[in-house]
């Protein structure tokens, strides 16, 4: 291992989720650790064996890929779809990633810790008292609040104020502090108004290249599940507590007798509850599928005419759903469902690629449903729009430049995306 690892500076990342799991985080992570690793940094990942959304699944406690080298604990057979079992998971992942990064982490090495699970990044600061390490904190939902907007704990909880202290020492000793939305900064500021020079903010990316528009009739997925005829909306994703279904359900209900289709695709505390509520309310318009492989995503993801993102009411400041740059390279309008305060409305303005509705507004998304099944030149319009957006501002390399900068390995990045090109030349 030593030898595939050159001298230097090196980054150590830590997730509790990775490929072959579905776990968003996951993907997103493997996805940058091998653009920089194709680009010259040597990285470290330590993550755990599948367990986010697969029954069976192996993987091997040990890959090397170029410059990343892979190194999976193993999991517990403690269900994790509820909240009690996530959250053991999670301490004793990150029990194990203490232990290993004691024996791992060199004093020069950078660490990029994520919220996956959500006290991960204590592990920065109890490192860099102990060996003076120096760490990044990747922050994905924002904890304690998602727990105490959840009604999962109090704001008076002793574990709350405890968390929220952690937190603040925390980010005080982190080189950077690394948000995917402005909302999530003035979160951060709200709580910390000293550390504005701290926090930069990333979004998501996706990859316009893997998912590119597919006409319907062309399209194997909506051949096999019968929706070509018929106005298609998707939701595509974690249906979790975080996430407004109840909205969508609604506008279903509203929508009955139209030829229209709504279409789940996912999993989540949500999955089963919404497909009992179909049942209840009589509905034969909504189709719920399980999670589709990777290698699925380019056609699941434009079987449909108009696609969803959904946020809980006060969720959008400390949550940022990750599928809605996925979404952007559809080539698809996009309805999104979340309150004022939302940094979604802001990007929806900003891209022009759709259209936003506050939470409860069924009867708002059932019309916009209805004027955009009958207006092609609009959805295309719109969904034109979102993609040159992704292109120009949200690709894997544009983004990966700014968590260079960020990671302080920036120089080292761009000599080595130097070197690569000229050893590339004809």
């Amino acid at each position: 291992m030593k030898k595939l690892l050159r001298k230097g500076k090196k980054l150590f990342v830590v997730n509790q989720f990775f490929p072959p799991d579905f776990a968003p985080t996951g993907q997103l992570i493997n996805e940058l650790v091998s653009h920089l690793g194709d680009n010259g940094t040597p990285i470290k990942v330590f993550t755990g064996l599948p367990a986010y959304a697969f029954n069976d699944v192996s993987a091997l406690p040990l890959e090397i890929h170029n410059n990343v080298v892979i190194r999976r604990t193993r999991a517990t057979q403690v269900s994790i779809h509820n909240i009690r079992g996530k959250a053991f998971h999670g301490f004793l992942f990150t029990v194990r990633a203490i232990l290993h990064l004691l024996r791992n982490l060199k004093k020069d090495d950078i660490l990029l810790l994520t919220t996956a699970p959500p006290f991960l990044p204590f592990i920065g600061y109890l490192l860099h008292l102990t060996k003076g390490s120096n760490y990044v904190c990747l922050i994905y939902d924002l904890y304690p609040d998602v727990a105490e907007k959840l009604g999962v704990l109090s704001s008076e909880n002793w574990i709350i104020k405890l968390w929220n202290r952690l937190n603040e020492l925390t980010w005080q000793k982190a080189k950077k502090v690394i948000v995917l939305s402005s909302s999530m900064k003035q979160q951060i500021l709200k709580k910390q108004p000293k550390l504005g020079h701290k926090i930069s903010v990333i979004s998501n990316w996706s990859d316009p290249n893997w998912i590119v528009p597919i006409a319907k009739k062309d399209n194997w997925f909506a051949q096999k599940y019968n929706l070509t005829e018929k106005f298609t909306i998707l939701y595509s994703g974690n249906m979790g507590r975080c996430h407004d279904i109840q909205t969508i359900l609604n506008t279903a209900r509203l929508l009955r007798g139209y030829s229209v289709q709504f279409v789940f695709i996912g999993g989540g505390p949500k999955y089963r509850s919404s497909e009992n509520l179909v049942q209840t309310y009589g509905l034969d318009n909504c189709l719920f599928l399980p999670y589709q492989n990777k290698e699925i995503l380019p056609y699941s993801l434009t079987a449909c005419d108009l696609t969803l993102v959904s946020v809980e009411e006060g969720m959008g400041g400390i949550v940022a759903p990750s599928k809605f740059y996925s979404l952007l390279a559809t080539g698809r309008p996009i309805a999104v469902i979340c309150d004022q305060q939302c940094y979604l409305n802001e990007l929806v303005a900003k891209t022009q690629c759709g259209v936003t509705f506050k939470n409860k507004n069924s009867q708002g998304l059932a019309d916009f449903i209805l004027q955009i099944s009958s207006n092609p030149d609009l959805a295309k319009s719109m969904g034109e729009a979102g993609r040159n957006y992704l292109i120009s501002q949200c690709t894997l390399d544009i983004i990966a430049q700014q968590y260079a900068t960020a990671l302080n390995i920036g120089e080292e990045f761009q000599q080595s995306q130097a070197q690569i090109q000229v050893a590339t030349l004809p």
